[in-house]
């Protein structure tokens, strides 16, 4: 493999593992706030249990999403020195900041942890919502750095000379605000059908009415609820997200949706792989004119092709099939989430069909899964720019030889701490149940709800 490539997949797969612990570290945070706002109101100690156990799950992922950050920031300085001499003078903002936002989240998580009942209800409160906007802030902060990297601004860049840096206009990019709102959204999805995904999987093992099955049906409909929220948020965000690129990013627009040609009234393809060899998406589903209203909100908007650009600065074309896996995920969730809102709600059922929860098993994992081809489709549709139309991936990479061994070693390494950290959560969870968590609230004399025995 040529040198360029093995450092892009090391960098790529560091990236790909760290992006599931700091995207549910993102989500996570949030859902304990609301377990835990839940409980101010009812004051029934489920909600409680809801938020402690999180908290714990969140402690353990939060330790590996430490290292696998760190790593992340090393490989960059060392594979990719020409992309962080231009970082490093005109966007250092975004990682200076994101250490005072860490602190935060760290702090006051520790708050939660060791003192949540020797401090005031509101105190309690106030120290969660510092850890969500600590974990919110950290993300937020890490991706405008990719957002400077598909729309630079603040300096100028000639023959490799950086000149009239503005920082600040560099941190406030056209791409931040869209981006940040996007990885915002996405991760909160994310959060909500991990512990969907649990509290189904729990459901199908317990018995319908009993003490436990209601505490896991009670997680799955704030689950179902906050998943509701923000995967409809997540699509609305991707509208502006693909008119974003249809302004500033024209032919990643046009890899994604597989257009060759430029012309208004553009079909939106669904589906289908991308043909290099005859321009066309083989396969796949065409809603004639949607692509033009989606990029302008007109079927007159003009779309541009990829014909129109050298093939030497084409996107890699596969990642009209990353698009795709990306939105069809999206669009399932909310799917998923209405139809079990139409079901307690609506049709106002009290139990959920097996069908319904086993989708929900496997909704996790599917978030996961698109947060991974969006990640991918974002940095990959950016290529062969490392900062778009400025900097050349080839031309920001490391002159070092032979890293053929140390991508071996650095996979490895991941596939460690990944059975590492499934082995550590199954094993606690296993020896701190559920029941053993109501037993010290019984003991702490906190009242629980109580149940039909005959259930």
């Amino acid at each position: 493999m040529d040198d360029v490539v093995i450092a892009r997949s090391l960098f790529g797969t560091t990236m790909a593992f760290h992006i599931i612990f700091a995207t549910i570290g993102v989500g996570l945070p949030l859902m304990i706030l609301t377990a835990e706002l839940i409980y101010q109101k009812t004051k029934n100690y489920e909600y409680v249990v809801m938020a402690k156990r999180w908290t714990k799950a969140f402690a353990v992922l939060l330790g590996v999403g430490i290292p696998t950050g760190t790593i992340a920031g090393v490989q960059l300085s060392l594979l990719w020195p020409g992309f962080m001499e231009v970082v490093g003078r005109v966007m250092p903002l975004p990682f200076q900041i994101e250490i005072y936002a860490f602190f935060v989240e760290a702090l006051f998580m520790s708050v939660y942890v060791y003192a949540a009942e020797r401090i005031t209800p509101w105190l309690r409160t106030l120290s969660l919502i510092l850890v969500a906007l600590g974990a919110l802030a950290s993300a937020m902060l890490i991706t405008n750095v990719h957002a400077f990297q598909g729309t630079p601004a603040g300096f100028h860049y000639d023959n490799g000379k950086i000149t009239d840096i503005d920082p600040w206009a560099a941190f406030f990019n056209p791409g931040f605000a869209v981006s940040a709102l996007h990885v915002a959204f996405s991760a909160y999805v994310v959060g909500a059908f991990v512990i969907a995904s649990v509290s189904a999987y729990k459901m199908l093992r317990n018995k319908y009415g009993s003490q436990l099955y209601r505490f896991h049906q009670k997680a799955l409909m704030v689950s179902i609820i906050m998943g509701a929220i923000f995967s409809l948020l997540t699509a609305l965000n991707g509208h502006q997200s693909a008119q974003h690129l249809h302004e500033y990013q024209p032919e990643k627009l046009a890899a994604a949706e597989g257009l060759f040609v430029t012309q208004s009234h553009a079909p939106l393809s669904i589906g289908g792989y991308t043909d290099r060899a005859t321009k066309e998406v083989k396969g796949g589903i065409e809603i004639p004119w949607a692509l033009s209203f989606l990029a302008g909100n007109s079927f007159d908007t003009v779309v541009v092709g990829l014909n129109d650009y050298p093939e030497d600065l084409w996107p890699p074309l596969f990642v009209h099939t990353l698009f795709n896996a990306m939105v069809g995920i999206g669009s399932l969730l909310i799917l998923i989430s209405l139809l079990g809102l139409a079901w307690k709600w609506i049709l106002k059922k009290g139990k959920f069909p097996k069908l319904y929860l086993l989708i929900l098993v496997f909704s996790g994992p599917l978030a996961i899964i698109s947060i991974e081809c969006g990640w991918i489709f974002a940095c990959t549709g950016r290529q062969p720019w490392v900062i778009y139309h400025i900097l050349k991936t080839v031309d920001a990479a490391t002159s070092a030889k032979n890293l053929g061994v140390l991508s071996i070693l650095f996979f490895s390494i991941y596939l460690i701490l990944g059975i590492a950290v499934v082995s550590v959560l199954l094993y606690y969870f296993r020896k701190n149940t559920v029941m053993d968590d109501f037993e010290k609230a019984k003991k702490k004399g906190i009242p629980l709800p109580q149940y039909d025995s005959s259930n």
